[in-house]
Parts: structure tokens; sequence; C-alpha cells
């Protein structure tokens, strides 16, 4: 590995540095990171593979490099790409296509869990208070 390229410790790093990124192990032997629930890059404890999630732009241009192919289990279709060795994007690059693929995992997200995510309120509409159907409530008559 040359000097300068990233570790599975230094994309794990970097990736819990973004803002509301959490991780989980999951499948046995791969090391997710999320935001708002969903994934935006993995890799594999066992070994030196890195996934993430980019834009079909991004992801035509890297398809075409040396280490870097589509993502199998049909994560391909969602434009996601494998790093086959962690060298095969310069160290700058790699950080940097891992904060894009969180950013769009996060601009994708439902506006309620980006809302959450900011701490605001959920910028849902109010909802009208729920009245009965007449005859539902019983009414109070003089007398009874």
């Amino acid at each position: 590995m040359p000097l300068g390229t990233m570790t599975n410790d230094s994309i794990r790093e970097h990736c819990l540095s973004l803002e509301h990124a959490t991780e989980v192990v999951q499948w046995g032997d791969h090391l997710l990171f999320k935001v708002g629930g969903k994934m935006f890059a993995m890799i594999d404890l066992d070994g030196h593979r890195c996934s993430m999630r980019c834009s079909p732009e991004r992801y035509a241009e890297l398809v075409e490099m040396e280490d870097i192919v589509p993502s199998s289990h049909n994560m391909w279709k969602y434009h996601w790409v494998t790093l086959e060795a962690l060298d095969a994007l310069p160290d700058r690059e790699l950080r940097d296509a891992l904060t894009a693929a969180y950013q769009l995992v996060r601009a994708g997200l439902p506006a309620r869990v980006r809302a959450a995510l900011d701490g605001g309120a959920s910028p849902g509409r109010a909802r009208p208070k729920r009245r009965g159907r007449a005859g539902d409530a019983k009414r109070c008559r003089p007398g009874r």
C-alpha cells in the first residue's frame, strides 16, 4: 500500500466525522456508514475494500478506473461502486468521494428526516383538528 493510502480506520474516522453519520456492523463482516438510517458507504472488516454511493456521472467515471468496479447485489443499479483496493483513489479524492456519497444520501432523505437531523420541527403541514361526524358525539340536552 503506498504511503498516505487510506485504511479502514481512516475511512471510519472520516465517515464518522460527517454530521449525524452512524455506523453499524451488518452481514457479519461489513461496517456500514449511514445518515438518517440510509447507507452511504461500507467497508469490509476483513479486507481492504470500500463501497460507496455516487452520482450517475461520477459512477460512469469511476467504473472505468483500475480497481474500481460496480458494486454487487444489485447495488450498482443505485450507482454504488466498490474500490477493490483502498489505493484505487488518492487519499484526498477518496475522502471527497465519501463526503459526496454522504451528501447525496442525506439530500435524498425525506424532508421530515432531514429536519429531525437538523434539530428542527417536522416541516409537514399542520393537521386540522379532527372532528367527529354528525351524530357521533352525544349532544347535551337540557333535562337529561
